[in-house]
């Protein structure tokens, strides 16, 4: 702001103080810090402050991306500055009111103050447009409130931390507000992140609007930042709702930003030819049909936000009516009604948010009328977004991707002149559609721990970004052919494999994944000049026709019980490790609930995998020598790789500490809690643990390992079971297991629970020390992990022998 009223006062002069390209960049960098802050306070505290700084990092990112534009000459003809500026300007005025309205009612008086000022600024900077008699000084006294305001608060809050909360500013102090509701990342029932989302939908819609009602004269490349910050940040809204575990509005916000971004795109044909792009119409079709089903899927949740993504529907069709789409008078008239009404729902849901007395609309109306209804359930409780195994962040993005596939087949249907590439708009469907989207719901099916679906994806992503830019791109030619003749086999022989695994996933996987090499045969004959007519439209016909049935499948499965619409069984069923269909309990380690049952299965005879603070290992219970005996078998332990024990600490072993040499119990005391295993002489010691026939397995004939580890979560656990036998997670031979999701992937129905903790904190398992000799100084190694030799040697140096 400070930035922006020196500006703004100097603009009179004959030369601004701070040139236009210099201060777009400085804003472009405050943009993305008001945006990180924004995300990170909205993590801990849901309020008023996540909405206002990701609205204005909004603003100042397309702002100032004009304000580069107008200093590199982009914008030279008379009044591009204006037309350029105003769309955003008018958005901003009417979002930012709102925020400030709704910060007044809630007593949120100082973010309400900012968004007010900011507001005012945009309305004034409109005016100074339009008429010569508003003057900038205006504009930048606007912008001074905020440098005042910002300043006081943040004197308030270095003055309450430097004297210790004794001094807090009226207004400054945040205690007062943590009764706030704060965001609830398992249940979905509340999104903070969509009211920026609408916000997002009004930056786009005013665009095409202002050109309807003539506040603009032009469409051209000055509002292009505009349109693509939108798009930028309506993917961060889609990612950040994920988190919120709210799919269905992460979908609309990713069907919404391949939108902006295709607006965008379309603004600059000017660069290529000088006639308007045409589009595709079957897309926009299929659009419109993805819209109608998301608008009934959401109206189970919310009927008011049901209703609002009919505008879509209209906004598509309108689409596909108009040969030249953006341009023409239909799809702006419905842009103007979408602004509206994305002004209308931003009120509604920021209110909502904060206020105790809510705007209604009609959550829970489909709801008590479903519950009617023997044939369709709704899903609900806290298991509502868990994954297959383990848990996750973030709700399951595959209604995204298999849309997105739907979205990039068919609008490949109409193949176009690749020279001119805005000639037919091709490229934002499929690249933002097919490529950055798909990237997306890639991503988030690996945090979930999809590894087939999450490869499929990312690499079906880059296969679509790569074709899209070289096909319609107007950089592939027939001196390229051989080269993409290659690149597409090698991405068909990936495929292949990818095919081959889904024989063990589902039916809808495999048809997925094998109607896809028919779109990379096309792909492949058409490189080297060898498609049959109307071979490229079957493929991506039927390609699209089952990628929109796992489409449907997943939306029915993630909203209602059971399955309507069935992915399927494995066509070929795997019997043994990962083979079974019974679920593993797979619980998260930082809970303390999970740790007791995990205990409690423990006590009563099960094997569970458990993280460690090296890599994850199975354990038993000592006292139930029946568990023991069923870890050596699910383990298949061979002779030289026994089982080892641990304890929480030395008191376990107290009552036959008598039996230790004074040297070793001294050696155990200084090498523990930590990574390293002690190999110590069986004795009579190992009989006082209960594992009676049992301790056969645990050790050999002479020696036992012992260990204490350097892991809350663990030592917590073996406090609650007592001693317990531990061997590595993963079949003799194999490769250490070093995630939660590898546990139950490589012992599969053989372990009852796994207590998961994602990614181990390293890759190497404990040191392995020979303390049998240690009475006479000497200690040996049967393996050097994680603490090296030199480190074991310098405890015994320091403690043992002074």
């Amino acid at each position: 702001s400070l930035l922006l009223a020196v500006h703004l006062y100097s603009l009179p002069r004959a030369s601004p103080l701070i040139p236009s390209t210099a201060l777009g960049v400085l804003l472009l960098i405050l943009s993305s810090l008001l945006a990180y802050a924004g995300i990170r306070r909205s993590l801990r505290d849901a309020s008023l402050f996540l909405s206002l700084c990701l609205t204005i990092s909004v603003f100042w990112c397309g702002y100032g991306v004009v304000f580069i534009l107008g200093g590199q000459g982009v914008l030279n003809d008379t009044g591009d500055f204006r037309n350029a500026l105003v769309p955003g300007l008018v958005t901003f005025t009417l979002a930012l009111l709102i925020i400030a309205v709704v910060g007044f009612l809630c007593r949120e008086v100082i973010l309400a103050m900012i968004a007010s000022a900011v507001s005012l600024a945009s309305a004034h900077e409109v005016a100074t447009h339009y008429s010569t008699a508003f003057g900038s000084s205006a504009v930048a006294c606007n912008y001074m409130i905020v440098c005042l305001v910002g300043g006081y608060f943040g004197l308030g809050r270095i003055l309450y931390f430097l004297t210790k909360e004794k001094i807090a500013l009226p207004g400054t102090d945040l205690a007062t507000k943590r009764t706030h509701e704060p965001i609830q990342s398992t249940s979905g029932s509340v999104n903070h992140f969509a009211v920026t989302g609408l916000i997002l939908n009004m930056l786009s819609a005013s665009v095409f609007g202002c050109k309807l009602l003539g506040v603009t004269g032009k469409l051209f490349i000055g509002q292009v930042p505009w349109l693509w910050a939108a798009g930028i940040y309506q993917i961060g809204i889609c990612v950040l709702s994920y988190r919120a575990m709210d799919v269905l509005m992460a979908t609309f916000f990713g069907f919404a930003s391949i939108l902006k971004f295709a607006e965008g795109y379309c603004l600059l044909y000017l660069i290529w030819q000088p006639e308007e792009p045409s589009f595709p119409v079957p897309f926009l079709v299929v659009f419109s049909i993805l819209f109608v089903v998301l608008a009934l899927f959401l109206t189970l949740k919310s009927p008011v936000d049901g209703l609002y993504l009919l505008f879509y529907v209209a906004y598509c069709i309108a689409l596909a009516c108009r040969p030249k789409g953006f341009f023409e008078g239909g799809p702006q008239g419905v842009d103007v009604a979408i602004f509206v009404a994305s002004a209308l729902m931003t009120l509604i849901h920021l209110y909502n948010v904060k206020a105790s007395a809510k705007i209604p609309t009609g959550k829970g109306a489909v709801k008590a009328l479903l519950a009617r209804s023997s044939f369709l359930k709704l899903r609900e409780g806290a298991d509502l977004h868990a994954p297959y195994l383990g848990y996750s962040k973030y709700a399951d993005a595959e209604v995204l991707g298999y849309a997105c596939s739907v979205l990039a087949s068919f609008a490949i249907t109409m193949t176009g002149n690749p020279q001119p590439p805005l000639a037919t708009v091709v490229i934002p469907w499929v690249v933002v559609a097919g490529g950055i989207l798909k990237l997306l719901g890639g991503s988030v099916a690996f945090a979930r721990g999809k590894t087939l679906e999450s490869s499929a994806f990312i690499l079906y992503a880059v296969m679509w970004i790569i074709w899209g830019l070289a096909r319609y791109g107007g950089l592939y030619g027939t001196t390229r052919s051989f080269h993409a003749a290659v690149g597409i086999i090698a991405f068909m022989l990936f495929n292949g494999f990818i095919v081959f695994c889904t024989l063990f996933l589902n039916i809808a996987w495999f048809f997925y994944s094998l109607t896809f090499l028919l779109i990379a045969i096309s792909f492949l004959l058409d490189a080297i000049h060898a498609l049959p007519a109307g071979y490229d439209i079957a493929a991506t016909l039927i390609f699209g026709l089952v990628s929109f049935y796992c489409f449907l499948s997943a939306l029915f499965n993630s909203v209602f019980e059971g399955s309507c619409l069935p992915m399927g069984r494995p066509i070929v069923q795997l019997s043994g490790v990962g083979g079974g269909m019974t679920k593993c309990l797979h619980l998260p380690a930082r809970k303390a609930s999970s740790v007791k049952r995990i205990a409690d299965i423990l006590k009563n005879g099960g094997t569970c995998g458990i993280p460690t603070d090296t890599v994850y290992v199975l354990v038993a219970a000592c006292n139930r020598p029946d568990a023991v005996e069923k870890a050596h078998q699910s383990k298949r332990q061979a002779q030289d790789r026994p089982m080892s024990l641990w304890i929480s600490s030395l008191k376990q072993l107290e009552p036959a500490k008598h039996l230790f040499s004074p040297v070793l119990w001294d050696f155990m005391e200084a090498a523990w809690p930590s990574p390293i295993s002690l190999v110590v002489p069986r004795g009579e010691w190992v009989d006082f643990l209960g594992m009676k026939d049992s301790a056969k397995y645990v050790g050999t004939p002479q020696s036992v390992a012992i260990r204490i580890p350097d892991c809350s979560v663990t030592t917590h656990l073996i406090d609650l079971v007592g001693p317990i036998v531990v061997t590595s997670a993963n079949p003799t031979g194999e490769a250490d297991t070093t995630h939660h999701n590898q546990v139950y992937a490589k012992l599969g129905n053989k372990v009852d629970a796994v207590l998961c903790d994602g990614p181990s904190p390293e890759n190497i398992a404990s040191t392995v020390v020979d303390c049998t000799k240690i009475d006479s100084g000497n200690i040996g190694f049967f393996r050097v992990g994680i603490i090296p030799k030199s480190q074991v040697k310098l405890i015994l140096t320091l403690f043992l022998l002074p």
